[in-house]
């Protein structure tokens, strides 16, 4: 089950997706500082997304 989390509201060990990179895997939130959310993702390593432009998908475990 997943869903567009506001970043506001998401937290470091949150598991999340990027919809505009799928071949980056699944991601784990390492830090956000306002807007800055650090991701570090299974095939594509740590990355800073700005959460003013993209909206994560959050992945909950069913």
């Amino acid at each position: 089950m997943s869903d567009v989390f506001p970043t506001a509201l998401l937290e470091p060990g949150m598991m999340v997706r990027h919809p505009g990179a799928p071949e980056w895997g699944l991601g784990q939130v390492q830090s956000r500082i306002g807007a800055r959310v650090t991701v570090n993702f299974e095939h594509a390593g740590k990355q800073v997304i700005n959460g003013d432009v993209v909206g994560l998908t959050r992945v909950l475990e069913d």
